[in-house]
């Protein structure tokens, strides 16, 4: 008489078009010989099958981070900084020097590696660095409420700056990165932009760079300014999830550098990464796959990659 062997197989992430059921039970007949015997690797194999099945993701929406993503911006955003601090004359005591701050290539990709959003990063900087002195304050601010305002109107000043830099032509969007807007949007996927830089800013690279009808096409915009914590905090994420009506793990995220992607990953979402020269040599072990840019990578692929799996091009 054939014997019966109970498999339990641990429910799969939540996916309303499964069972409510807390689990799935198969009870499958193990026999010493017979007809039995010889159905149950079919069987087995088809309780694999519904277990794969269970467990894929399905692609409902693609989100861009736009800094290093949509363009390769961070020399334009340095460039703005370092205008700004001439501007003002900002200048930091522990510095040494006679002439205004002066954030360096080296220096600011790695300040840009480790702190998201400009804010954070002047904050950062002048809490280890020491208060500047400057046209807004003869002296180094004290208080809260003048060190706000100090940053405050340093990063009014530079995101000035950085739009008329965008504005001057010589600008491009990333390879790549049009096309497969297009394709998500051709194919109902929903669309998202997730950034934390300054609203003002981002809104008008996107305008500018994928054009007014990709901007305003969009399922989703964030910026810096709609979330309390910046990258790698995983709310801009979040948000954008709720704000498109789909689950985090349903989200794929295009980010170029590890504050993104440990904020994608940590909002439940995959990440593929698109690398820039300050971000190449970064950790990306938990990203699907890493790209040199988007020039050869279509939705498809993109659909494929949360089957499973690490994809790392040079």
């Amino acid at each position: 008489m054939a014997a019966c062997a109970v498999l339990f197989f641990p429910p799969p992430p939540h996916n309303p078009s499964l069972s409510s059921s807390n689990s799935l039970l198969f009870s499958l007949p193990v026999a010493i010989g017979g007809a039995a015997s010889r159905r149950t690797p079919r069987l087995r194999s088809r309780v694999k099958s519904l277990s794969v099945q269970a467990s894929a993701r399905v692609l409902d929406a693609l989100i861009f981070d736009c800094d290093g993503v949509i363009l390769e911006s961070e020399h334009l955003h340095r460039r703005a900084y370092n205008d700004a601090f001439s501007h003002f004359n900002v200048r930091c005591p522990s510095s040494g020097s006679s002439q205004p701050l002066n954030w360096d290539v080296d220096f600011y990709d790695d300040l840009q590696n480790r702190i998201g959003g400009g804010k954070p990063k002047m904050r950062w900087y002048f809490m280890e660095r020491g208060w500047p002195t400057s046209t807004i304050f003869e002296n180094p601010p004290k208080g809260e409420a003048d060190r706000s305002k100090l940053i405050d109107t340093l990063q009014d000043w530079k995101s000035e700056r950085y739009q008329q830099i965008i504005q001057s032509g010589n600008v491009e969007p990333r390879p790549g990165v049009l096309r497969l807007m297009d394709e998500a949007k051709a194919a109902g996927k929903k669309l998202a932009v997730c950034s934390a830089a300054t609203k003002s800013s981002v809104i008008l690279t996107l305008e500018y760079l994928i054009g007014t009808d990709r901007f305003h096409g969009l399922n989703c915009f964030l910026a810096g300014d709609d979330v309390k914590e910046k990258k790698p905090d995983p709310s801009i994420y979040i948000a954008a999830a709720k704000r498109l009506g789909v689950s985090e793990r349903n989200c794929l995220v295009v980010e170029d550098g590890v504050i993104g992607l440990q904020a994608a990953t940590s909002a439940g979402m995959s990440c593929v990464i698109t690398y820039t020269s300050s971000t190449a040599n970064q950790d990306f072990k938990e990203a699907l796959a890493k790209y040199p840019d988007l020039s050869d990578v279509r939705l498809k692929d993109l659909e494929l990659l949360l089957q499973g799996g690490n994809i790392f091009m040079k």
